[in-house]
């Protein structure tokens, strides 16, 4: 899979094309992408994906994303594109006139745009469906999907998470949530009272559900259960939340590693204890429901009781 930064940069003519933010990559997206493969594959053409990043209102300073770049390109990943364009969006860029836009794609001379049926782009976000159909030789744009009556939408996902909602989130992303970080050395004081715990450095920019959650963390021997405490460290309340994860039989070295951790199911809200064998005892707890949610999730992150 190739990366480039502009669509000048992408070296395929003819290809079937889809275009969106993709920020969580989640069902919505994944009927856009599915279809693209499809469609490349039906008539032996390139597929390519043309996004951005950070999505818009991150630039703006009015949300936090779902996915990082590189999370994004992973999930991306999983439908095979030829290339992937991921433009830098700025406060800059916002500024650039659809008709720019429209002259890049028709640049690539695309057999097939697959898209979002209320896709804008260009300053202002004044371009539409209506300036992409004369670019391509078919233009097929998807509705919003819907799941249990509620609409898949990215600010919809964040919400949820924000409201600890994880599990409901998760069914509108078609999959568990994952946070990469890289693993950086922290108090140890979890490992003095038996549940040492991998710190997380993540993007501050990063939505991250607030709470205490089962998870599962890829390593290279595959799925590792655990779970994780998530918010702000009691003395920088100002500062982004922690990420700290506590990986069940589990013995080893993860200092400056980058890991992904898979968000399954919530357990609890934080609370503060009065002294270390109340939290130790409450951790105890944390970690036996945790085992439990984590064995009716699928086999891969499958672990023993006790």
């Amino acid at each position: 899979m190739n990366v480039v930064d502009s669509p000048a940069a992408v070296l395929h003519k003819g290809a079937v094309l889809s275009l969106g933010n993709f920020d969580g990559v989640h069902l919505g997206h994944r009927l856009l992408l599915a279809r693209m493969r499809e469609l490349a594959d039906a008539t032996s053409r390139p597929a390519v994906v043309l996004t951005f990043f950070p999505p818009a209102k991150v630039a703006f300073g009015r949300a936090t994303f779902l996915n990082s770049a590189e999370e994004k390109l992973e999930l991306l990943g999983a439908y095979a594109p030829d290339t992937v364009v991921m433009i830098p969006f700025s406060r800059e860029y916002a500024r650039t006139d659809k008709a720019v836009f429209a002259d890049q794609l028709r640049h690539l001379a695309p057999h097939a745009i697959i898209v979002g049926e209320d896709f804008r782009f260009g300053h202002q976000r004044m371009g539409g469906l209506n300036d992409l159909s004369p670019i391509p030789d078919r233009l097929e744009a998807f509705g919003l999907r819907t799941v249990h009556g509620e609409v898949v939408k990215s600010s919809r996902i964040r919400e949820h998470l924000a409201a600890g909602h994880i599990e409901r989130a998760n069914v509108l992303l078609g999959a568990p949530y994952p946070v990469r970080g890289r693993v950086v050395r922290g108090a140890a004081r979890g490992a003095s009272i038996g549940f040492p715990t991998a710190n997380i450095r993540t993007d501050e920019r990063k939505a991250l559900p607030i709470g205490v959650y089962a998870v599962s963390v890829e390593l290279a021997a595959g799925p590792q259960p655990g779970m994780a405490n998530v918010g702000p460290r009691p003395s920088f309340p100002d500062e982004a939340p922690s990420l700290e994860v506590h990986l069940f039989d589990f013995a080893g070295d993860l200092y400056d590693t980058e890991l992904t951790t898979h968000f399954h199911a919530y357990l609890r809200a934080q609370r503060r204890f009065a002294g270390l064998e109340e939290l130790t005892a409450q951790l105890a707890v944390d970690s036996a429901s945790a085992r439990a949610a984590l064995a009716n999730a699928k086999p891969s992150v499958r672990t023993r009781s006790g």
